[in-house]
């Protein structure tokens, strides 16, 4: 019961580079980077509106910025710690994990040696 537990591939398995895994890699990679473009769509369009309204008010005369008012400025500060920092910061996470599956794509290593059984092998032919 205290023996150490050795893995031992047995010998019907073949070693082989896991070159089955450059295809999900690539999808991975494309999948991030679309999901980095939408969002950075998204803050774009977020900046681009928020100049809209700020050249609004501007034009307004005196009298209707009294009328109308102006958002506060802690209400923008949310809007764009909700708009912009937040998203932001889920794209520099994203590109790190971007960063890190192109790293294991063009750089293998001896941990990319995946066992496979013969059978495994049959299917995937």
């Amino acid at each position: 019961m205290t023996d150490p537990v050795v893995h031992n591939v047995p010998s019907r398995f073949k070693s082989r580079k896991a070159a089955d895994v450059i295809p999900f890699l690539n999808t991975y990679i494309a999948k991030k980077e679309q999901e980095i473009s939408e969002i950075e769509q998204m803050v774009e369009r977020y900046e681009k509106r928020r100049m809209i309204e700020e050249r609004a008010y501007q034009s307004k005369s005196t009298l209707r910025r009294l009328i109308s008012g102006k958002k506060p400025d802690h209400h923008l500060a949310v809007e764009y710690i909700h708009y912009v920092k937040k998203p932001m910061e889920k794209v520099r996470q994203l590109r790190k994990e971007v960063e890190k599956a192109r790293e294991i794509l063009n750089n293998p290593s001896e941990a990319d040696v995946v066992a496979r059984s013969n059978e495994l092998i049959d299917d995937t032919n």
